[in-house]
C-alpha cells in the first residue's frame, strides 16, 4: 500500500495546548504496519513526522510498526523511534526531566539494537535528533531555575 506523499496533519497536537485529532485519523497509515519494517509507509512518514516536529503523530503512526515486528533489533530500534518521538513531544511540552530522560532510552535502545539504523536517512540521523531534543530540554531546563 503506498499512501499520499504527504499526509502530513494541519498542526502538531501538543495535550494541554491544542486539540487532539480527531479519532482515526491515521489509521490508513497505522494499517500500512508490516513485519518488513522497510516496507511500511507508517515508518516512512512516521519519520519525516519526526523531522517536522510532529513528534505526537510519529508516536501514533510508528508504534502499530513496532507492534507487529517479532523481537530482535527491529524492534528494539522502532522502540528507540518512538522513544525519541516522545523526548521531542515532552521537550515541547516544556517538559525538560521527561525529555532528558527519554533521550537517554531512546540513545540506550539504539545501542542495543545496533545494527538497526533508521532506514531512508543519513548516517548520524538518530544521534543528531537525540541530541538537537537533549539540547533543547537542557535550555529549558536551565531557563525554568
Amino acid at each position: 500500500m503506498t499512501l499520499a506523499a504527504d499526509p502530513r496533519p494541519d498542526y502538531a497536537y501538543v495535550p494541554g495546548q491544542n486539540p487532539r485529532h480527531p479519532e482515526g485519523a491515521f489509521d490508513a497509515i497505522r494499517a500500512s504496519a508490516e513485519t518488513d519494517p522497510l516496507g511500511s509507509d507508517a515508518l516512512r512518514i512516521g519519520l519525516d513526522w519526526i523531522d517536522a516536529g510532529f513528534y505526537w503523530e510519529a508516536h501514533e503512526v510508528l508504534e502499530p510498526v513496532w507492534l507487529v515486528l517479532p523481537d530482535g533489533p527491529d524492534r528494539v530500534g522502532m522502540q528507540a523511534l518512538i522513544q525519541l518521538a516522545n523526548a521531542g513531544l515532552k521537550a515541547r511540552m516544556n517538559r525538560p526531566s521527561a525529555a532528558l530522560r527519554l533521550c537517554d532510552i531512546a540513545a540506550r535502545l539504539l545501542d542495543e539494537a545496533a545494527p538497526f539504523t533508521p532506514p531512508h536517512r543519513p548516517a548520524g540521523w538518530f544521534t543528531l535528533r537525540v541530541e538537537s531534543i537533549r539540547s533543547s530540554a537542557k535550555i529549558a531546563a536551565k531557563d525554568a531555575v
